[in-house]
């Protein structure tokens, strides 16, 4: 994958179709430049081979199968202990720890599903990003960061209003999956948020960098691009 082409792409097309996992571990490569792509990928593979043979039955049940394998078998969770980590947010660090943030928890989920044969998308949520297993008309929602566990819509409210501190009601469109622009923007922007609370200009220069190629005429991105190229003397 040319990752600065599909980063392109995506910004002329959020919704084209493309493996996010897979440019999110690309772009795990300008933090570890020797990261072997392949090797991650194989392992997605690998868990997939696991689970696909035990995906019978209704949705719900196959859910439940392919929920129980990733967060509990293999023990994927989130990291709330060391949220703010940014090894949360690159995925070849949460596959290796098994440890990550809610989206990219939901990334994980996706890519596994998706080779296993069970479509699992990722739903945006203010101040949280949850999945759904889809199959027709039906959906199930459940929360990779918390386990696995299956969310009711009030469920979901509940958890959403607890986290922005204001009561929140999901309206139709709330629970359509994330386009694939949209969630690898919102990786890189928790990535920016993580690294400018540690005071990284360097690194938060580069991820801005990533966000302009997403969305080059975004003038918040450009102010703070330019804002941060300054603190580390490199004017332009």
């Amino acid at each position: 994958m040319d990752i600065d082409r599909t980063l392109a792409l995506l910004a002329a097309d959020p919704g084209m179709t493309v493996d996010v996992a897979e440019v999110a571990l690309h772009l795990a490569r300008d933090e570890y430049p020797d990261l072997d792509v392949a090797a991650y990928i194989s392992r997605l593979e690998a868990y997939a081979d696991a689970i696909a043979p035990r995906l019978v039955g209704s949705l719900v049940q196959r859910t439940a199968k392919f929920t129980h394998f990733l967060f509990k078998e293999e023990g994927f969770r989130g990291n709330e202990l060391d949220y703010y980590n940014p090894r949360n947010s690159y995925l070849s660090d949460v596959l290796d720890l098994r440890r990550g943030l809610p989206i990219t928890l939901s990334v994980v989920a996706a890519a596994v599903g998706e080779r296993a044969g069970l479509t699992v998308q990722g739903v945006g949520l203010p101040g949280h990003f949850i999945a759904k297993a889809v199959e027709g008309d039906e959906s199930m929602l459940f929360d990779p960061f918390h386990g696995g566990r299956f969310l009711t819509v009030e469920a979901a409210e509940k958890l959403v209003s607890s986290l922005i501190g204001q009561p929140f009601r999901i309206g139709a469109g709330d629970l359509q999956p994330a386009l694939p622009g949209m969630i690898v923007m919102r990786m890189l922007s928790n990535l920016k948020g993580v690294y400018l609370k540690l005071e990284d200009f360097p690194r938060t220069a580069r991820v801005i960098g990533r966000l302009l190629q997403l969305g080059p005429n975004d003038p918040l991105q450009r102010r703070d691009y330019g804002a941060t190229l300054l603190r580390i003397g490199e004017p332009g």
